[in-house]
């Protein structure tokens, strides 16, 4: 962005938007709870009809875990825009939406996942698992605008994501995951395949 049109905006009045994903590798034991945790917060989005104030409930509740146990994050990686118009804004989320929705094994099938939850206890034994959380918010975040490849730096977009639910910023949210299914396999050749801009922590 521009910053002398940054500040012609910002004076003449126009709300800023901030479109932003971030993805994270996680690997361990921990993963195979974070997936249940993911899934029952995807099915409690369907049941709320994308409720945006009980979706931002869930990213607390998944950050404060991922939080937690941050010893096991492997990798990540961040990316983003900003726009001053609202229909531009939307637009790249979306963009971002159907890419996630296109990674390897992150289409959901709820239906599918409590029949599995209720045979299949643990991951495969590698336990890879990627979060991508896409989110549009109005105005600065300086701690989701930087690169996120850095421990540090993470903790601090993650915190943010949870004070943008606190302040009711959020616009937009949305979280997909790979392996989307318990049961289901995401190998490290498939990991570098499929998400090559991950960058080890």
């Amino acid at each position: 962005m521009n910053f002398l049109r940054d500040q012609v905006n910002t004076f003449t009045g126009k709300t800023r938007f901030l479109v932003s994903r971030i993805f994270l590798h996680i690997s361990g034991e921990d993963a195979a709870p974070l997936l249940g945790i993911l899934n029952e917060e995807a099915r409690a989005a369907v049941d709320q009809e994308g409720d945006l104030l009980k979706m931002g409930e869930g990213l607390v509740r998944i950050c404060q875990y991922l939080l937690q146990f941050s010893f096991n994050w492997q990798s990540s990686a961040n990316e983003g825009d900003i726009f001053w118009e609202e229909e531009m804004a939307g637009d790249y989320f979306n963009e971002l939406f159907s890419d996630s929705a296109q990674r390897y094994l992150s289409s959901e099938d709820l239906e599918s996942d409590i029949k599995k939850e209720n045979s299949v206890l643990s991951l495969p034994s590698n336990r890879n698992l990627v979060i991508m959380i896409t989110i549009a918010c109005t105005g600065e975040v300086p701690d989701l605008e930087t690169n996120l490849a850095d421990k540090e730096a993470l903790e601090y977009g993650l915190k943010a994501l949870l004070n943008l639910h606190y302040q009711e910023r959020l616009e937009a949210l949305q979280i997909h995951y790979s392996p989307a299914h318990f049961g289901d396999e995401l190998t490290n050749d498939q990991l570098l395949l499929n998400f090559p801009e991950l960058i080890p922590l």
